[in-house]
């Protein structure tokens, strides 16, 4: 069986979660799944994200998105979902919220594991991997396995 810890930001949608328990193939995949809530030092990253991806409608709506301990509720909501989803297509699935330091998380989760592989699925952040300072770009240097970048569906 192959262990992998996956990164997320955003529930997995029926797409997502298609593209991830399929990668292998028929080998049978148990997943870890971390998810950060939204805080409010990514606001910034995240619309110039949006104006550079010429997504402007976004830019006005990330004012309304819960950050910090708000965030927390729909966080575990989005995770309870994305498990659902994982399960639903005959992996094994178990999750976390991870409020600080997310690397750290990673690397402790992979170990403790023995994770085969990282996947981090996340939205085009073009500011952040410009600087190759997003998750999976610092991932590669810290978790001791391969890590896979993996671009999110938008909602169904």
């Amino acid at each position: 069986m192959i262990t992998t810890v996956l990164m997320i930001e955003k529930p997995l949608v029926s797409a997502d979660a298609e593209m991830v328990t399929t990668l292998h193939g028929e080998e049978p995949v148990s997943f870890v799944v971390l998810m950060q809530p939204r805080g409010d030092q990514d606001r910034l990253l995240r619309a110039l994200d949006d104006v550079a991806l010429g997504e402007l409608d976004q830019v006005v709506r990330e004012a309304r998105e819960p950050e910090g301990g708000e965030a927390v509720g729909p966080a575990e909501q989005a995770l309870e979902l994305s498990l659902k989803r994982l399960r639903d297509a005959g992996c094994e699935a178990v999750g976390q919220i991870i409020e600080q330091h997310p690397l750290d998380v990673l690397k402790s989760v992979a170990e403790q594991t023995r994770a085969d592989e990282v996947i981090v699925l996340t939205a085009p952040h073009l500011v952040e991997e410009f600087f190759h300072r997003d998750w999976a770009s610092r991932a590669r240097h810290k978790v001791g396995v391969p890590v896979l970048k993996l671009f999110a569906h938008n909602e169904e």
